[in-house]
């Protein structure tokens, strides 16, 4: 009993335990001084997923990778970098994972095609079922 409860008290601190006890990077939680180049890069962040969260974009994401992502892509708006380069870096370093919109490839074609399959199958049953009350 003692053992199970240490596994469960251990299980509940690892996400406490998570972030470092650094100060956040300088920009993670402020916006550039100038509004056009904030909406670029606030535009990005809402494209780029949490690798932490993984169901949140990093603008929306508490998670300090997330907040060193927004650092990260703030700084390099501020030096003048166009955000599809800045999105392309990000890319080439985490993978496709990192974008909410993966291209179509031969590993991202299910992600592609499966809601297509999925509503032709629904569309063919709800077709089968019509015909079978006409009949």
């Amino acid at each position: 009993m003692k053992g199970a409860a240490l596994l469960l008290a251990l299980a509940l601190a690892t996400p406490a335990l998570a972030d470092s006890d650094l100060p956040p990077a300088r920009y993670a939680n402020t916006a550039l001084a100038d509004p056009a180049q904030e909406a670029k890069a606030k535009a990005l962040m809402e494209t780029l997923r949490c690798l932490v969260c993984q169901g949140q974009s990093i603008a929306d994401s508490d998670a300090e990778m997330a907040a060193d992502m927004r650092a990260l892509v703030r700084e390099r708006i501020a030096r003048g970098e166009a955000p599809g380069s800045i999105r392309h870096w990000l890319i080439e370093r985490y993978g496709e994972y990192v974008t909410y919109d993966p291209p179509l490839n031969a590993l991202t074609a299910p992600l592609w095609l499966a809601p297509i399959a999925l509503l032709g199958i629904g569309l063919l049953v709800a077709r089968a079922s019509f015909r079978k009350r006409k009949g």
